[in-house]
């Protein structure tokens, strides 16, 4: 007969894998609550494990260090991220529909980045970790990767390689664009994110 897991009383526990992911989730919670209140740079690994209710041991079996618990969530935010541009690009087919969509990502991504005082947080102070700077690369490139699909389908007599190349400059750009953005005051920074939609925007629509 197969052991049963057990609570103490005689409860049955949930699964070893679902108590994990259940901590990781609490643990990352915790985390998001301590950066909006005081910020990233403030957060300290004896505050995240007192809030999600575990040992400091525990928390160091799942994250080393704090910059670990950030680029988790920044990873979280990317990947949201990313499905977001795949949704505003998946069914354009011509011009008009690449300009409206890419307009509109970069004004739902103005306005998420103002929103969210934790991703503003750790895209602020993106340039302090040499890890964050790697992977705001590496989403870069994906997010380039996919405006570069979809520039290709409505410019097919352009070059490949040079859309690639432009698409994934246009999109870093717009990492650097929306970090300054958001450093400024509410006018200033929408000034310049209209600037790069304009500045951008040639080179989408005339590769």
């Amino acid at each position: 007969m197969a052991d049963v897991d057990l609570e103490a009383g005689g409860q049955r526990r949930a699964p070893a894998q679902q108590r994990s992911r259940e901590r990781l989730e609490r643990i990352l919670r915790a985390a998001t609550e301590l950066i909006a209140a005081k910020g990233s740079d403030q957060l300290k690994m004896s505050e995240v494990a007192e809030r999600a209710g575990i040992s400091i041991g525990s928390l160091y079996q799942y994250f080393p260090e704090k910059s670990a618990i950030i680029r988790t969530l920044a990873e979280r935010y990317n990947a949201e991220n990313r499905r977001c541009i795949q949704e505003a690009l998946v069914g354009v087919r011509d011009l008009e529909g690449l300009k409206a969509a890419y307009l509109g990502l970069i004004d739902l991504y103005y306005e998420i980045m103002l929103a969210e005082p934790v991703m503003r947080d750790i895209w602020s102070g993106m340039q302090a970790d040499k890890q964050l700077v790697l992977l705001e690369l590496a989403e870069s490139r994906a997010a380039g990767a996919m405006l570069a699909e979809v520039m290709a389908r409505v410019h097919p007599d352009a070059d490949p390689e040079k859309i690639a190349t432009s698409a994934f400059l246009i999109w870093h750009l717009g990492e650097a664009t929306m970090r300054l953005a958001i450093s400024l005051d509410r006018a200033q920074g929408r000034a310049l994110v209209e600037a790069h939609k304009r500045m951008t925007l040639r080179e989408i629509l005339e590769p």
